[in-house]
This record gives structure tokens, C-alpha cells and sequence, in this order.
């Protein structure tokens, strides 16, 4: 059991190294990362996530405008609801579930791409022909996400404070100038920068995740199986983590 668990922490020890340096150190020694493919990720991870971040956004934004007013109705204080509504949502909320969603859709593609082609032998093939894996198959992940994440992050930031107003004015009654007027006075660039400061972290988790359950697979399609359903868990896992060490960080430290 302690072998097998140091056996994991190495491995994914070696993973972390070899991306951050085909990511961040290999481009100034004259190996650049893969721009097109770069950009390939961007649009499968960021540009096809648009549809299913906004819609989860506008109905969490209308869902903390309601909660939100049960409770401060009893004390005539529903002009809060936008204090509540930008505060949670550019802070916690949006972070998390856009990183929830991307964990769900490229996390879980990430480890079944490089699984599969693990358990083809197509990994074994680029290295025969001289081509780092890591390079060739993480590096642009990385880069993708680290810009995606936060890009959608701020997507749904500005949707669900979009659906919150939208019930505030419809339902709540609050005058849509008012509500504009509280949201920006609640909100400091500190709670923005917070937010996505948390949002590209949680991509390098997701990315890092995804290619080591990847390079992990040693069988056929029903180990890749399990290692993509294992990636999704465990990026789910590490992203509440990182959630609670950036919070407890900022709390202390802003």
C-alpha cells in the first residue's frame, strides 16, 4: 500500500515537472509549444463550453437572487440580493462550477485521448520517433485551459449576475438602476482577481489530472474507462481542495 501510493506520487511528481517545462522553460530554448494545436484546445475546451456555462450560470444567478431575497425580505433589506448575487458568484461560484463543467467535458476527454492512445501503443510510437509525449500532448492542454478557465469564469460572472438582475427587476421589483448601482459598489477588483486567480489554477489541476490518469492506463478500453471516470472524480476532489486553500489564502491575507 506505501509503495503503491509513493509509486503514484512519483509518477504524478514526474508528470507536473515535464509539463511546467515543455510549458514554461522549453519555448525560451528554442522548443516552442504547438500553436495550432494550442489553439484546437482553446475552441474544444472554451468556445464549445460557452453554451453549457451560460445556461448553468443564469440559473444559479436566479437561484441566489431567490434564496437570497427569502431571507432579506424579513428584513426589508432586498437591495442586498445584488450585494449577495455579485459577491458569490465573482468570488466562489462561478469559479467552481466553470471548473466543475470543464472538468466534466475536457478532463474527462483529456484522459480518454491520451489513454486511448497509450493503450493503442500510439504514446510508445512518438517516443520511438524521437517526440516527447508530454510535449506533444500536454503542453497545448495546458496553455488552453490556463486561458480558457478564466475566460469562461468571467463569462459566468457576468451571466449569473445578468439572471440575478433579471429576477430582481422582474419578480423582486427593484429598480434596475439600483440594482446596477449596488452591484458595482459590492464589488472590488479584489473579488474579480480573486475569482480568477482561483479559475486558472483549477485549469492547471484539471490538465494535469486528465494527462496523469492518461499516461496511467495500462490496459484496454475498460481501463481507460475507469481512468476517465477516475480523472473526473479526482479533479472535482483537488479543485474543492485548491478552493478552500485560496479562500482560507485571500481571507487572511487581503
Amino acid at each position: 500500500m506505501a509503495f503503491t501510493l509513493l509509486k503514484d506520487i512519483t509518477d504524478a511528481s514526474r508528470i507536473i515537472n515535464k509539463s511546467f517545462y515543455w510549458t514554461f522553460v522549453s519555448p525560451f530554448r528554442g522548443k516552442p509549444v504547438r500553436v495550432r494545436a494550442t489553439i484546437s484546445e482553446m475552441v474544444k475546451a472554451g468556445y464549445n463550453s460557452v453554451p453549457i456555462i451560460s445556461v448553468i450560470s443564469f440559473f444559479v444567478g436566479i437561484i441566489l437572487a431567490l434564496q437570497a431575497a427569502y431571507q432579506l425580505k424579513r428584513v426589508g433589506a432586498l437591495i442586498y440580493v445584488a450585494n449577495l448575487v455579485g459577491v458569490s458568484l465573482t468570488r466562489e461560484l462561478s469559479p467552481i462550477l466553470t471548473a466543475i463543467v470543464v472538468s466534466g467535458r475536457s478532463g474527462s476527454a483529456f484522459a480518454a485521448e491520451i489513454g486511448s492512445m497509450k493503450a493503442a501503443e500510439e504514446v510508445d510510437a512518438l517516443v520511438t520517433m524521437g517526440i516527447n509525449p508530454v510535449r506533444f500532448l500536454v503542453s497545448p492542454k495546458l496553455i488552453a485551459l490556463m486561458v480558457m478557465v478564466p475566460a469562461l469564469t468571467v463569462l459566468s460572472d457576468i451571466i449569473g449576475i445578468s439572471g440575478g438582475f433579471l429576477l430582481s427587476v422582474s419578480v423582486l421589483e427593484i429598480h434596475p438602476y439600483n440594482y446596477y448601482q449596488q452591484t458595482i459598489n459590492a464589488l472590488l477588483v479584489k473579488d474579480v482577481f480573486t475569482g480568477l486567480i482561483k479559475a486558472w489554477a483549477f485549469g492547471i489541476v484539471i490538465t494535469l489530472v486528465g494527462a496523469y490518469q492518461g499516461f496511467k492506463v495500462e490496459g484496454g478500453a475498460e481501463e481507460v474507462g475507469r481512468r476517465t471516470t477516475s480523472s473526473v472524480v479526482t479533479s472535482i476532489f483537488l479543485v474543492i481542495i485548491f478552493d478552500l486553500f485560496f479562500t482560507m489564502l485571500f481571507y487572511y491575507f487581503t
